[in-house]
């Protein structure tokens, strides 16, 4: 594949003509709503920070995300999911943030297109390192209205990205409307937590646009060293349930019991420091950062005339792979 044929390819399938700079293309580059343009610049200084940062931790964050996106979306193994995307001539990854399943996804089918798009200059980062895959080709732009022409795309991945969108619920139905039909969805959104740790997180929605972005990675550290420090105790519970409260009951982890909770507090040590500041990060920072019961996620499928099926449900998500007939 020829990256000048495959940018002019990617050109024709949108509505409009926009600007390329430096390997980007430029659908928009500026949000009108306050809360995503917030949110937009949080991952834009999360990415670019982090991509400066500890290039060991970003390869384990990338493996180990590879290997949780085969569970999260129902593939066996590498193999299945390289048979799949061979099948697909464009695929769009909604939400690429530093492209690196963008980039997976050109290296398992190099005779497909991919579309990595984001809202973040995490684009750009992402056209820099990969400037050499022929077959990817990214695009800054708002997963939730794309001004991609209808029915042009078989396969959209979007992970862990959606609840940062203005409005979750009409980007899915732009994500559904790019699709072909019998094309799929992959989408994964948040779950909701007990009701002590939500109201923590909904208190951060509306807080953070108050602090500095300079006090929000002070405050990610101080909660990446509670969680290690919780973690180092090696103190289990055993916890009943408190139904009212959404605690869910049994044997677990006091990190994983504060956790899940009360108050975000990542730490895995496999991953190093770094990224566990930047989870933190990822997590408090941004305005838009909404979540989902399971009933709430089947609603959005069905208003987005999507196909309900069996998904994948865990404490921090809810994900599948869906079908447009």
């Amino acid at each position: 594949m020829n990256k000048m044929n495959n940018f002019n390819k990617v050109k024709s399938l949108f509505k409009h003509q926009f600007l390329k700079k430096n390997n980007v293309l430029i659908v928009s580059d500026a949000s009108e709503f306050v809360n995503q343009e917030q949110t937009n610049e949080i991952f834009s200084d999360k990415w670019v920070k982090y991509n400066k940062e500890d290039l060991e931790g970003q390869e384990k964050l990338f493996e180990f995300q590879k290997k949780w996106y085969l569970e999260l979306y129902g593939f066996s193994n590498e193999e299945e999911l390289k048979s799949y995307l061979c099948k697909k001539e464009i695929i769009l990854d909604a939400g690429c943030g530093l492209g690196y399943k963008a980039k997976w996804f050109a290296d398992l089918s190099p005779n497909s297109l991919i579309i990595g798009m984001d809202y973040s200059d995490a684009a750009f980062v992402a056209a820099k390192n990969y400037i050499d895959t022929p077959n990817l080709v990214f695009v800054k732009g708002d997963i939730g209205n794309t001004n991609i022409k209808s029915g042009l795309i078989q396969y959209v991945s979007c992970d862990q990205v959606i609840h940062h969108t203005e409005d979750p619920q009409k980007t899915m139905v732009e994500l559904s409307r790019i699709l072909s039909p019998g094309g799929e969805l992959a989408v994964y959104v948040y779950a909701k937590k007990a009701l002590s740790r939500e109201l923590m997180d909904d208190y951060f929605r509306v807080k953070t646009k108050e602090i500095s972005k300079e006090d929000m990675w002070e405050l990610s550290e101080q909660l990446t060293e509670l969680g290690k420090r919780l973690t180092e105790l090696k103190i289990n519970i055993d916890v009943p349930d408190i139904p009212l409260l959404g605690i869910k009951g049994g044997e677990m982890d006091m990190q994983r019991f504060i956790y899940w909770n009360f108050l975000k507090c990542f730490w895995n040590e496999e991953l190093g420091k770094e990224t566990s500041i930047s989870t933190n990060y990822d997590w408090y920072a941004p305005s838009n950062a909404l979540r989902y019961s399971k009933n709430d996620f089947i609603q959005m499928l069905v208003n987005a005339n999507l196909t309900v099926r069996p998904f994948h449900s865990e404490e921090a998500c809810h994900s599948g792979r869906f079908l447009k007939e």
